[in-house]
């Protein structure tokens, strides 16, 4: 009885040094190749994956330890995937903390309102958080790797502040910004105010994104809307330089010339009447509810005062009037 009694004790003595060493090592600062030190877990890893996958980051741990320390604490199969960062002096159970309760760091991304396609991808291209699966794809391409039944993506996506997994791909956070413009669109759709003179959400999106790029002050808004949507429901052709502009694409140089006006393209508003063919840009939320929302005014025309601002007319000769204050010098 004497001799199993010792065996215990023993053992008992043995497991309480075996625990005590392991808590010891998991509180001692970890060796990092660089400090601060970025990693990413895939998804679906395993612990023993994610070990690898940390140690080739340049995390010297000790792989046996950690997945023993994962299972005294019963979560050796808890780990969740993303992108991490460990600092000097971080040390295993501090690590193992961060994997078990998914303390990832985060890229951001800002998607500006008004801005085309174009210059979204640029901003996309230049971010260093991004893993860029777009590169060298064209729109097309981009289009149907999101498997989108879209001609373009102008206007289909929804400028916001966007925070990522790191080295989460483009394609991700281009999805993402589709979906969040789909209901965007389809709240203030089904909000829209009685006779709007649109066929479909999308006309509704694409007279958003006029009225985003011709709104130079947030008050005006919806007077600027009203203009473009009274145009509309009269058969007035638009005549709105952002479009042709749009249209220019490359050729446009900064200035807007009388020849421009007058050359014909799908999207010069002053030679083809009713909507462009597509959005000219990414409107926000403001510019979705003043197209499907505009003030209840008969004005036809605006005129930009040099401030930001803009004055609103109701016919020909008010409008001759505030463009020769305005816009000539006049008095």
């Amino acid at each position: 009885m004497r001799f199993l009694i010792k065996i215990f004790l023993a053992g008992l003595v043995l497991i309480l040094v075996a625990g005590g060493s392991l808590w010891w090592w998991a509180s001692q600062p970890l060796t990092l190749r660089s400090a601060p030190l970025d990693f990413r877990i895939a998804a679906g890893s395993s612990l023993r994956t994610a070990i690898v996958q940390m140690k080739e980051s340049g995390i010297e741990v000790n792989g046996f330890l950690l997945a023993l320390l994962a299972r005294v604490q019963r979560a050796d199969t808890a780990i969740k995937a993303g992108s991490y960062a460990v600092n000097e002096g971080a040390t295993p159970h501090q690590l193992l903390d961060k994997l078990l309760k998914g303390k990832v760091t985060q890229g951001e991304l800002i998607l500006v309102e008004g801005w085309t396609f174009r210059q979204w991808r640029a901003r996309l291209d230049r971010h260093p958080d991004l893993r860029h699966d777009t590169q060298g794809l064209s729109e097309a391409q981009i289009i149907e790797r999101l498997g989108l039944g879209l001609s373009s993506l102008e206007g289909q996506l929804f400028p916001d502040t966007y925070l990522f997994d790191k080295q989460s791909s483009d394609l991700e956070l281009l999805a993402r910004a589709h979906r969040a413009l789909q209901r965007k669109l389809d709240a203030e759709w089904s909000q829209r105010i009685k006779g709007v003179p649109y066929r479909s959400p999308q006309e509704a999106l694409i007279m958003a994104s006029i009225i985003e790029k011709e709104t130079g002050r947030e008050a005006d808004r919806e007077l600027v809307a009203a203009v473009f949507v009274n145009r509309l429901r009269k058969g007035m052709l638009l005549q709105t330089d952002p479009t042709v502009i749009y249209g220019l694409g490359d050729k446009f140089d900064g200035n807007l010339r009388k020849r421009d006006l007058q050359t014909d393209t799908p999207y010069n508003t002053y030679t083809r009447s009713g909507l462009p063919p597509t959005p000219i840009a990414m409107p926000g939320q403001a510019s979705l509810r003043a197209a499907l929302n505009p003030a209840a005014s008969d004005v036809l025309y605006f005129v930009a005062r040099g401030d930001g601002s803009s004055v609103f007319s109701r016919t020909l000769d008010e409008h001759n009037q505030a463009v020769n204050k305005y816009q000539r010098g006049g008095k």
